[in-house]
């Protein structure tokens, strides 16, 4: 049995479906379970091995459709510049190396060909290199794609203006051309092979469906599907998942609230496609025991139907987390996107204003997005660069348990993984009483303060909220228990418990 999982794209700061793919492929390799990981996106920014490696997955788990097609295989860059610069001949072409100043891109010119040679490393320390571009006349004419070998080539048309990609050729391992990708001015793309083309991405991913030749003991997760001119991939695992089992992930809230009534429901656009499909789906699997009871009697009252959903966490932990030291007093953290709807400027403003009650109160912000500018600006106007900080994107998994709360201001979370590791590390916890994350893991003055919340209060109102909750936290005496309660949540999401509930589930759809 394999269990293939069906994803878009990925880069260094990854959504939570990305994050769930992670987490759910150490379960799988912790139950034994063999699993691959499907990206259909054209991911040439950075190398996709590095990228997939970054969040913890093995290289023989990844699945490109972009190298589907070729005998090269996911791996990390080791393309050594020094290899580069010899096997292109620099030196005796009377290229000149230009100092690098510590910048990861390496200037090679030669006045006599009018030509600009541009490596990029990808680990300056291991002087390995990922990308080369080529400049003549100053204009970007192609740029090449390293991993163990190269692996990819897109040229360009020079022109002075609107200079676009017109093809890209994918390699063999031995160098020749496995397929050309033509790109038209209006972005249309015919994919020419030896012996056949593909009109559209479309139609290279339903090849590339068939070619995999799922089987009956073959498990497909959909996560993530597109539906725009360039893929429509959705439909097409729907119609070729069979002899495979299909199961739906849900990642988010599956409806709007607003626009929903005892007659009619609207439905997350993200899974309409899946929800109106629900014969064809074995299964739906959500992340919390709330969302599975709600759209379980959704789907009774508006199709009369009941299909198989289970609860299952797209996040675990392998132990719980205890402070190496002394947690500082009267910290708190924040980690997610930098976007709006995640609100990290009502905590902001509920900081400023709990420190004026709390003066050792510090609060530091994770992550980073497009709100990063703005937060920094209110940061500054509020005086607070001495207790306020924006750390950027880190690896937490050993942070949290420094700090003693976790804070929150999202008004929506399908799971919510940072209040998974927040809990995991023993915090405790300050949240608004919305789905589903909170929910699940803040229990009102049990491990924190889980809030009241309506959509049309006025953002001072919540800001005040959010500061009373700081002010209690760290003036009552029940720190430690919030601590202590936090730890209990957590247990029931430790790896080897959801490890047990894949096995189970991917069990029942085999003997079904």
């Amino acid at each position: 049995m394999t269990v293939y999982n069906i994803n878009l794209g990925i880069g260094w700061a990854s959504s939570g479906v990305e994050y769930a793919q992670a987490y759910r492929a150490q379960a799988f390799r912790d139950a034994d379970i063999a699993a691959k990981f499907v990206f259909s996106d054209l991911i040439l920014g950075n190398n996709i091995a590095d990228l997939t490696s970054n969040l913890g997955f093995n290289n023989d788990q990844i699945i490109w459709l972009y190298n589907f097609f070729t005998d090269v295989k996911i791996s990390s860059s080791t393309v050594l510049l020094k290899d580069f610069v010899a096997k292109a001949n620099l030196e005796q072409r009377g290229f000149v190396c230009q100092d690098d100043n510590g910048s990861k891109e390496v200037y090679f010119t030669c006045q006599s060909e009018n030509l600009t040679i541009v490596p990029r490393y990808n680990d300056q320390s291991k002087k390995t290199i990922d990308q080369v571009s080529y400049l003549f006349n100053n204009r970007l004419i192609k740029r090449e794609f390293y991993s163990y070998v190269k692996y990819a080539t897109e040229y360009y048309t020079g022109a002075k203006d609107n200079n676009r990609v017109v093809f890209r050729e994918f390699y063999n391992e031995d160098g020749t051309c496995a397929y050309v990708q033509h790109v038209g001015k209006n972005g249309n793309e015919t994919f020419e092979f030896s012996d056949c083309y593909y009109y559209s991405k479309t139609e290279l991913y339903q090849a590339m469906l068939k070619k995999l030749n799922f089987q009956s003991n073959d498990v497909i997760i959909l996560d993530r599907m597109d539906e725009d001119k360039q893929l429509v991939n959705g439909p097409l695992v729907f119609a070729y998942h069979k002899p495979a089992k299909l199961i739906v992930a849900v990642h988010a809230d599956h409806y709007d609230k607003h626009y929903t009534n005892d007659h009619q429901v609207l439905w997350n656009n993200f899974y309409e496609y899946q929800f109106t499909h629900y014969r064809d789906v074995d299964c739906y699997v959500v992340a919390t025991k709330k969302q599975q009871d709600l759209l379980t009697k959704q789907f009774r009252h508006f199709y009369n139907a009941t299909p198989k959903i289970v609860a299952i966490p797209v996040g675990s932990i392998h132990q719980l987390v205890n402070p190496i030291e002394k947690r500082k007093p009267c910290s708190m953290i924040t980690a997610s996107r930098l976007a709006k709807e995640k609100h990290v400027d009502w905590i902001i403003k509920a900081s400023t204003i709990a420190k004026k009650r709390i003066p050792d109160l510090t609060l530091d912000i994770y992550g980073e997005g497009g709100e990063r500018g703005r937060l920094q600006e209110l940061i500054k106007k509020a005086e607070a660069q001495s207790y306020i900080r924006l750390m950027g994107q880190r690896n937490l998994a050993n942070v949290y348990q420094k700090y003693e709360t976790y804070i929150a201001g999202s008004t929506s979370e399908g799971f919510g993984l940072s209040l998974l590791e927040a809990v995991g590390s023993g915090l405790s916890m300050i949240g608004f009483d919305v789905p589903y994350g909170n929910q699940t893991f803040i229990e009102e003055q049990k491990n924190g303060y889980l809030l009241p919340y309506e959509e049309d209060w006025d953002t001072h109102k919540k800001e005040s909220l959010l500061a009373t909750a700081i002010i209690n936290t760290f003036t009552q005496p029940s720190l430690k228990k919030f601590h202590q309660y936090s730890y209990k949540i957590a247990k029931s999401y430790l790896t080897t418990e959801v490890a047990e509930k894949w096995q189970r589930l991917l069990g029942e759809l085999h003997n079904a």
